[in-house]
Order: structure tokens, then C-alpha cells, then sequence
């Protein structure tokens, strides 16, 4: 069942067909009912909306109502207090499309509108309210969605609608500069003129007052015979895109609801995600949606003093004469006072290196502008109160022995046959191809930029060269766009700008990560660090250590350490599905280089243990295989004693135990 509440009241089933509710004081019980949006409504309520001050002699006057109702076909639950209708109410729906806020939805929403709210009970003491917030949530409705269609170059069609408002609303100033915008817009600036001055003089008369600078502004302009071109007006400094989007529609969908449901939503991620393109199409999307302006904001070349300074910046007001305010004041000061009172997204792309001063400016921004929304970009959170986190994963990987189609079907090889495509024409995912592409997309974890990255080398190599070469990734992608940021025109760059961003602590536990091939668990990663899981060995409160750098991260463990040689090795490995120790050896460089107890190093050793028992070996049988499981248990007990032996020595305990022992073993 349907309930029209805008209007007069309408009642039908869902089929369409209409419900007769007779009777003034039937119909004012289905309004108060109806106008709760289907919550229980107090009996005692009910009998002020239904009988005023003149309250019914009989105790069962509202239950005889209640049983009309029911018998006219409305379904009318009982409850412990009182009483509540079961329906869809118009009421309901226009506030959540209100709610919304982009235009297809303020147009759905006015679109529920047929005549003033509750025409029904317009005299009834009890509904004033509610008409009057419905009659306020209308008229912003309106005036934000006549705004939108004048930016994109309507709204001729809206000035008899405004024009209505405002007969009704004289005082209301925003109403009143949309119609001016819309008969200016319509080539009537005259009309517009008029619109002014009957606003000025009748705000001079009932309040004593003159019109807003805002509006005075628009008056001027429209008598310097300047068009009131909103089109011009620039919402944005969002650049176009110069290359397609692939595999993130649905991220951009998710991160939409988020800006739509929080003020403040960081993306996450690491770098090389793709984490600024998903920030700037989503922004994009929702430039086309609601009214607000978009600005984007670079940080990555600012210093922590310079973020407030950055969205000045973006914003196009760096000169103080430009923003029209009083001299004096901070940088976040100015920035206040321009968004105060402004529908904006703002984006402030790679906050990690100025985590610390984005979060501040973030939050006082937020905490005094309420109209303002935030899509950040960073490597971490900024643990900002209310903040919504989406991690950007890296896109979807083809299988193993993937055909054309199932290759395809994945949005990194989809990335990689477009770029590669712009290099070398012609190129595409074949039966010849495919098991290169997929090889060379495995191996760069699907991460965006390492995939773009790899097609620019399709310039000079082939798809089957560039597949054999990826062992010494990072010399070879090495060659990105001349015009990205420093941190994104090689492989190495991205890698060398988080290493940068660590404490000196987190790079310590990475370096005893290193003796790890092919990523580790938390377990494991605690157990050679001698940390938990939520330590920091930085010190900074909210960020996790084995969570973000350890846990399932291939990569973070794969480029770690100071020690290139060591990080090349690692990469070549290429499996993630388990984790494997490394070798001993390795393990000896890394507790030599440790500054540990022994105690810690020898759990170290310990993980790099070989498993006690060994499958057979084909085509050994009887004393062959026997010899052969003796010579290798020895080359066993000969590593761990190395290993427990150097970790001894490391400490200055029993000087040259570690050559004596690795000798006698030997």
C-alpha cells in the first residue's frame, strides 16, 4: 500500500487501486499515522492530532477510528504505546532522496511533490510542524537543484517554478539569486534586475536590513551587463584523463557510497595501486552527480607546513587579495573561512609523508566547515575520528595456464593489453601471447603502475623478451612517464619512497623480515621480530606494524631491506601461496647483522629449520636411498649448527666457536 502525504492525501493499494478514507477526522488519524514514516505512534498523540483540544467523552473513541481504518483497507498495527501503519509514504522516500543530494535525486524527490504538504490538515494545530519542515526541505531542494541545471547550462525551464517560490517566500535569498541566474540564462536580465529590487525593498521593510554580499555581488554583475554564464564558473580543477579506466568500476562504485556516507574516506594502500586514478574517478563520478565543487589537491611535493598553503593552492585563492578577507590569520585559518560555507569534495592526494599535518588540517576542517567532504590518498590512515578506510587491493591476477578467455576476464591483463597496445600497435592477447602476459602480470602482483611500467618496455622488446627479463624487475621497469612524480617513474622509485617514509625502527624489522622468501604470517613475523601484533616499534599509536608491513604482504617483505642484492634475490621468488624458510645462510648474514639477545637470534635460527621428513626420491631404491637420506641429514645438522653457532658468536661468547664449529662440520 501507498501513502501521499505531499499533496492531498492519496491512498492506494499496490496494484494501483484507490482507497477511499472518508471522514475529516479518519484522514487526520491516517495523516499522523502515515506522517511518522511507519514508527509507532503514542495513542495519546494520536488523540491530540485527531480530536485537539476537545478530547473524546469515550475511553474507545480512538480504537472505533482505528477499526474504520482496517475496515477501509489500511493495515494498522497495534503496539504497547499505540499504533503504526503499514505502508510506503512519500514523506519517507522524498527524505531519503533529499538525503542524497546529486541531482537525478532532488529531481526524483521534487517529483513527489503534487500540491502543498498535508493540504488535508493544513488548519490542524497538531501537523504545523511537520508541514513546516517539509515545506523547508522543499524549498532547499529546489534551490540546490535549479544551481545544478544552471551549472550545466539549463534552467530556463525553472523560472516559472521559482518564480512561484518566491511569491510565496519573498525573504528567501537563495531562491531569489536562482531565479535572477535562471532569467539571466534565459536572456531576460531585465526581469532579473526586478527580481532584486522587490527582494531589497522588502527586506528593508519587514527585517530593516539590505540584501547579502553574495547577492549584491550578483546584481552588480548582472548591471555590468556580464552574462551569468554558470558554465564558466569553474567547479573543479580535476584534469582529464589520458588514458582509459580498467578494472575499477566497481571500486569506484563502493567508494562513491562511502564519500556519500562519511565525511572523511581515506584510500589505502601501497604504492603503485592505483590509489590517486581510483580518487580522481571517483571524484569525477561525483562531480556529475550532486552540486558541489571538486578540487584536488597534490601533496606530494609539499612539506608538513605547506598542507593548508596546498589547498589554498588547489583552490585558486593563494594571493590574500583574492579571498577577501581580513590580512592576517594561518593558512588553515583562510582555508576555513573559503569552505565554511561552500558544498566541496576536496581530495588530498598522497598524504603519507605529511600524515601527521594532513590529519590536523583534515580535522579541523571538517569539525568547522559542515558542508565539506574529504577523499584522501595515503599509504596509511590518518586516524581521523569518523574516518571510512578503503583499501585498494591490486587487481585481479589470471590463472596459471590461463586461456584468452580467462586472461581477459582479469582486470590486470585487460590494463596490460591496453598500454601495450598504445606502444606497439597492434599488439594483443593472443593464443601466442597469453602465456607471457599471464607470467608477466603474475609477476608484478597485478600492481597498476608495475603493469604500465612493463608495456612501456613493449617499445623496444617483445611481450616473450620482457616475460624472460622480469627477474631484474627493477632494472628493468625503469622507464615511466617523463611527466609523473619522481616516486612514480620507475619501479625502484616506488619501492626507494616507502623505504624513505619508515622509522628506523620499522626498517629494522623489515631487515629481519628479509630472511623470509615469499611473505610471512603474523605468527612468524612476531616471532622473529619478538614483538606482537599490534606493537609499534615506532612508537605511533593506530599503526599496527605486522598487520600493514607483514601479514600476507608479499611485496613489503620482497622490497625490503637496505641490502639490494638480498631484495633482488627475494623478488625472483615468486611464490605467495606459503610461506618457505629461508636458508641457512641467510639466516647467519641476518643474526650476525642483529643487535638481539641470543635468546632472540636462536628463535630466528630455529624458523629456518628443514622439515624432519623427506619424501622419497624417484628412482633411488634399497641402500642408494638410504646413503643418500644419511649424507643429506648430515648437510641438515651441519646448517642448524652454523646457524645456532654464528648466533653464539654474534654475542662475544666463545670467541671462534663459529669457525671451529663450521669447520669440524665441514
Amino acid at each position: 500500500m501507498r501513502i501521499s502525504l505531499l499533496g492531498p492525501l492519496e491512498v492506494r493499494t499496490d496494484d494501483g487501486a484507490s482507497v477511499e478514507v472518508a471522514g475529516a477526522r479518519l484522514r487526520a488519524l491516517l495523516s499522523a499515522l502515515a506522517a511518522d514514516g511507519g514508527r509507532v505512534v503514542p495513542a495519546g498523540r494520536l488523540v491530540d492530532a485527531v480530536w485537539g483540544e476537545q478530547p473524546p467523552s469515550t475511553g474507545n473513541a480512538l480504537q472505533a477510528l482505528v477499526s474504520r481504518l482496517r475496515r477501509a483497507g489500511v493495515v494498522v498495527e497495534a503496539a504497547a504505546v499505540g499504533y503504526r501503519v503499514v505502508a510506503d509514504v512519500d514523506v519517507v522516500r522524498f527524505e531519503e532522496l533529499v538525503r542524497r543530494r546529486d541531482t537525478s535525486a532532488l529531481a526524483e524527490a521534487l517529483g513527489l511533490w503534487r500540491g502543498p504538504a498535508l493540504a488535508d490538515v493544513a488548519d490542524n494545530a497538531y501537523f504545523q510542524g511537520t508541514i513546516a519542515r517539509l515545506t523547508e526541505l522543499r524549498l532547499a531542494a529546489v534551490e540546490e537543484h535549479a544551481e545544478a541545471e544552471l551549472r550545466r547550462g539549463g534552467g530556463e525551464e525553472l523560472t516559472a517554478e521559482l518564480t512561484a517560490l518566491l511569491a510565496e517566500h519573498p525573504l528567501r535569498e537563495r531562491l531569489a539569486a536562482a531565479l535572477m541566474r535562471a532569467l539571466c540564462a534565459a536572456g531576460r536580465p531585465a526581469e532579473a534586475l526586478t527580481v532584486y529590487e522587490r527582494l531589497r525593498k522588502a527586506l528593508a521593510e519587514e527585517l530593516g536590513t539590505d540584501p547579502s554580499a553574495r547577492l549584491s555581488a550578483l546584481h552588480t554583475e548582472i548591471l555590468r551587463e556580464s552574462s551569468v554564464d554558470t558554465q564558466s564558473e569553474a567547479r573543479t580543477n580535476l584534469r582529464a584523463g589520458l588514458t582509459s579506466f580498467v578494472g575499477r568500476d566497481a571500486d569506484v562504485a563502493q567508494v562513491v557510497k562511502l564519500v556519500a556516507e562519511y565525511r572523511l574516506t581515506t584510500l589505502t594502500g601501497p604504492g603503485g595501486a592505483g590509489k590517486t586514478r581510483l580518487a580522481t574517478e571517483t571524484a569525477r563520478t561525483l562531480l556529475d552527480r550532486t552540486p558541489g565543487d571538486v578540487w584536488f589537491v597534490a601533496l606530494a611535493p609539499v612539506a608538513d607546513a605547506d598542507v593548508a598553503q596546498a589547498v589554498l593552492s588547489a583552490l585558486g585563492l593563494r594571493e590574500q587579495g583574492q579571498l577577501g578577507l581580513v590580512a592576517g590569520g594561518t593558512a588553515a585559518d583562510r582555508a576555513v573561512s573559503v569552505l565554511r560555507d561552500r558544498d566541496v569534495l576536496l581530495v588530498l592526494d598522497n598524504c603519507e609523508h605529511v600524515v601527521d599535518a594532513a590529519a590536523e588540517l583534515a580535522d579541523r576542517l571538517l569539525g568547522e566547515c559542515p558542508r565539506l567532504r574529504i577523499l584522501a590518498t595515503s599509504r596509511e590512515p590518518l586516524a581521523v575520528t569518523g574516518e571510512a578506510l578503503w583499501p585498494v587491493a591490486p587487481l585481479a591476477l589470471p590463472p596459471e595456464g590461463a586461456s584468452v578467455t580467462e586472461a581477459m576476464s582479469c582486470a590486470s591483463v585487460r590494463l596490460l593489453a591496453d598500454r601495450a597496445a598504445a606502444v606497439r600497435p597492434g599488439f594483443e592477447v593472443a593464443e601466442a601471447t597469453v602465456e607471457a602476459v599471464t607470467r608477466i602480470c603474475r609477476a608484478l602482483d597485478g600492481m597498476p603502475l608495475a603493469v604500465e611500467l612493463a608495456a612501456a618496455r613493449l617499445r623496444s622488446l617483445t611481450i616473450a623478451q620482457l616475460a624472460a627479463r622480469l627477474d631484474d624487475r627493477f632494472r628493468l621497469l625503469n622507464a615511466g612517464s617523463r611527466t609523473a612524480m619522481p616516486q612514480h617513474r620507475t619501479l625502484r622509485a616506488v619501492v626507494d619512497w616507502s623505504w624513505e617514509l619508515l622509522s628506523e625502527a620499522e626498517r629494522t624489522l623489515l631487515r629481519r623480515l628479509a630472511v623470509f622468501s615469499g611473505g610471512a604470517t603474523a605468527d612468524a613475523a612476531a616471532a622473529v621480530a619478538k614483538t606482537d601484533d599490534t606493537a609499534d616499534p615506532a612508537g605511533r599509536p593506530g599503526r599496527q606494524i605486522a598487520s600493514r608491513r607483514v601479514a600476507g604482504e608479499r611485496a613489503a617483505v620482497r622490497d625490503a631491506g637496505d641490502d639490494q642484492g638480498l631484495r633482488r634475490r627475494t623478488a625472483r621468488r615468486g611464490r605467495r601461496a606459503r610461506v618457505r624458510p629461508a636458508r641457512p645462510r641467510r639466516v647467519v648474514r641476518a643474526v650476525r647483522r642483529d643487535g638481539r639477545p641470543a635468546p632472540a637470534r636462536r628463535r630466528t635460527a630455529r624458523l629456518a629449520r628443514p622439515a624432519r621428513g623427506r619424501p622419497r626420491q624417484p628412482g633411488l631404491g634399497g641402500a642408494r636411498q638410504h646413503r643418500r637420506r644419511r649424507r643429506g641429514d648430515g648437510r641438515a645438522a651441519r646448517d642448524r649448527r652454523r646457524v645456532v653457532l654464528a648466533a653464539g658468536g654474534a654475542q662475544g661468547r666463545r670467541p671462534g666457536a663459529d669457525h671451529g664449529g663450521a669447520g669440524r662440520a665441514g
